[in-house]
């Protein structure tokens, strides 16, 4: 806490601080529902980002969107992926969902995660990105924070049937990348239905330094349908339908050597494919039995991530097939008043995971079944009851609380190299939350909370290859990790300025972390295993500004900062893993009346050299620590008659080499956008 006691007067006093969108100009006029029921920000005592539909839809991938915003912190391992770290956590420790339901699986790992990168640009309505430990809301999984993607669904206010439709492309130079999107909505106030497509073709990267480092280019095609129904005031129904696939993406950071390493890891190594189905039905009455709203959803994901790889001039190739089918119920009903809103459910997912793994000799062309990643057949069953509720205790007193009671259980067939294995665990998790409106445009929040993580398939049964030159064993005998998490901050929203500054600290126990057994394979690569060793101490600030300055200027600016140590059992305390450094940004816009937008940013991180001993023989994270730098970059986007839209821009303009700290393969180099949309 002293670094934070040290940095906030300094943040104060040079007001970089950022509110995500511009779009939002009061926040008690914008609804969302990541407290499970609709209610406006200003009923929203945890820390709150919102992405808008049109940030993300420009971008080449959903997690794009995410870069420096408000407590979100965005890493690359390869093109192609993205990975969220929020408060200094990422992976199988951040709640990924998609309209309420899991996208999180049993394969998650508590790395970076490539896996919300697999949901199209074009289904998002927004990104709602709450920061903080929700645990009676979500439970498992939402240690650091819930990141919760609401699809876009078309709507039409008259009995007419009407027509809608966009067609975007573009292209980009750093990438050579190449996009095209389309979407069709037809419908009326009862009945509505939308369809669209988009394709994605990348080549190599070029970087700061001027060279194109490769292979990195990939592919990327998706499609999605939604028919939604109302047949009253009262009622509504969805079902919703997405695809999206990457038929080979090259895994960059084991194809060229990294830091300490004159050859790479592997002479081959890509996803073939990564492919995400989803198949969603949902119902909702509202003013339904016992005066509840209520909302019952059903879904189906289905995760392809299947890979074809070699060891650096070896003469077997491995392919692997893994995939996770995941099955989800939730129910539940909520009432909002004018003293205060709650809400009531329960929820069930049933797990799949099916895994396989084969060698290929390059001599004679003979196929070897070998030991899969996962336990074939490894399930695991979650069900939850939770409950929530927020009061207006006066009218200046807001409080919140809740309670989950969460139960799993793992089960683990046995393999060639290990027994079958099966756990159950049950836990209880919680949190409060304080709102103070002390003025009419400034709140002051606090929030406590305790969260557990459950372990998974991967915790439990990772067997094999794993990056930064290691290999997995087998770990059936894990226990939850758990967490308790504390926030305080003060927000303020007029009408043309807008400030927000979160201030937590959170103590995670018990965490699962790979140890080294001191064994190592023939290859050369560090036996490790999955074990309850390790507590971690985090530490930071997340804040925000923005202000109009006249009818056409905005300004927008964001500075995130984490400091985190850990204990591994029976070593002296050291910096935690893959922690992000200083980072944030600056925006200036100017919108002539939504005729003409111009913008230009400066993006920008500090050096990261508190490095833990797993970082240091990370061959994507340089030993001596990360360097800080900063790039500028501007965008201009004109409307023009006919529902036209052209927009070109340049990011990177000084050609500035740099590296994200964590990130698999240098960031873009100097980069010209040009993109073209037509809507009507």
């Amino acid at each position: 806490m002293a670094i934070a006691r040290t940095l906030i007067p300094a943040l104060l006093g040079t007001l970089i601080f950022a509110d995500v969108c511009a779009e939002q100009d009061r926040l008690d006029e914008i609804l969302v529902t990541a407290t499970r029921r609709t209610v406006s920000i200003a009923e929203v005592s945890s820390g709150l980002t919102l992405v808008d539909g049109a940030a993300v839809r420009d971008k080449k991938l959903v997690t794009d969107a995410l870069d420096v915003e408000v407590g979100v912190y965005l890493q690359q391992t390869t093109p192609g992926q993205g990975a969220a770290i929020i408060r200094g956590l990422k992976g199988s420790s951040i709640l990924h969902l998609v309209d309420g339901i899991r996208l999180n699986n049993a394969i998650f790992r508590s790395a970076p995660t490539q896996y919300f990168a697999l949901v199209p640009t074009s289904a998002v309505e927004r990104i709602e990105v709450l920061r903080g430990t929700p645990a009676s809301l979500y439970g498992s999984d939402a240690v650091g924070g819930v990141v919760q993607l609401v699809t876009r669904v078309p709507r039409f206010d008259s009995g007419k049937t009407e027509y809608r439709g966009e067609v975007y492309a573009a292209y980009d130079t750093a990438e050579l990348g190449r996009m095209l999107s389309g979407t069709i909505d037809a419908g009326n106030n009862r009945i509505a239905t939308s369809f669209s497509a988009e394709f994605l073709d990348t080549g190599d990267r070029r970087t700061g330094s001027g060279d194109r480092i490769g292979p990195s280019g990939y592919e990327s095609r998706a499609a999605r349908w939604v028919l939604v129904g109302r047949p009253d005031e009262d009622r509504s129904w969805l079902f919703d339908m997405h695809y999206l696939e990457q038929p080979e993406t090259p895994r960059v950071d084991e194809l060229v050597p990294g830091f300490g390493q004159t050859e790479p890891s592997s002479s081959e190594f890509f996803f073939k494919p990564n492919r995400r189905v989803f198949v969603h039905g949902k119902y909702g009455h509202e003013d339904g039995a016992l005066g509840l709203d209520w909302n019952v959803d059903l879904a189906w994901q289905r995760i392809d991530d299947d890979s074809v790889s070699r060891e650096f001039e070896a003469t077997d190739r491995r392919f692997e097939s893994n995939r996770s089918d995941l099955y989800g119920l939730v129910v539940s009903g909520s009432r909002v008043k004018d003293t205060g809103s709650w809400v009531m459910g329960a929820e069930a997912y049933l797990d799949e995971v099916s895994s396989q793994r084969s060698e290929e000799s390059l001599v004679d062309g003979q196929v070897t079944a070998r030991t899969p990643r996962f336990p074939d057949g490894s399930e695991i069953e979650r069900f939850a009851l939770f409950g929530n509720t927020e009061q207006y205790v006066t009218t200046r007193n807001i409080l919140s609380g809740g309670l989950r009671v969460s139960h799993e259980n793992v089960s683990l067939p046995a393999t060639p190299v290990s027994v079958a294995a099966s756990i159950s665990v049950t836990d209880t998790s919680g949190d409060i939350g304080w709102i103070f409106n002390a003025a009419d445009d400034w709140q002051l929040v606090a929030n406590a909370g305790f969260g557990i993580r459950a372990p998974n398939v991967f915790d439990l049964g990772t067997l094999g290859n794993r990056p930064g030159n290691r290999f997995n064993i087998p770990s059936p005998d894990l226990e939850s990790e758990r967490i308790v998490q504390l926030d305080a901050g003060v927000r303020y929203s007029a009408d043309h300025a807008r400030f927000e500054l979160m201030i937590y600290a959170l103590d995670y126990d018990d965490r699962i972390t790979s140890v080294l057994t001191g064994e190592v394979t023939p290859e050369g690569r560090n036996v490790v295993q999955s074990v309850n060793a390790a507590d971690s101490t985090i530490r930071g600030f997340e804040g925000g500004a923005g202000f109009d300055i006249g009818d056409t200027i905005t300004v927008d600016a964001v500075l995130n900062y984490t400091w985190a140590e850990q204990r591994v059992s029976g070593l002296p305390a050291e910096p935690g893993d893959r922690i992000p450094p200083l980072s944030g940004r600056l925006n200036v816009s100017y919108d002539a009346g939504g005729n003409l937008r111009l913008d230009a940013w400066l993006r920008f991180a500090g050096e990261q050299d508190r490095l833990s001993a797993r970082d240091v023989r990370d061959i994507r994270i340089d030993p001596s620590g990360t360097s800080g730098w900063g790039v500028m970059g501007a965008r201009g986007s004109w409307n023009f008659r006919g529902g036209w839209n052209f927009a070109a821009g340049i990011d990177n303009v000084f050609d500035k080499r740099y590296r994200v700290h964590g990130s698999g393969l240098d960031a873009a180099g100097r980069n010209l956008m040009v993109s073209l949309r037509k809507t009507w």
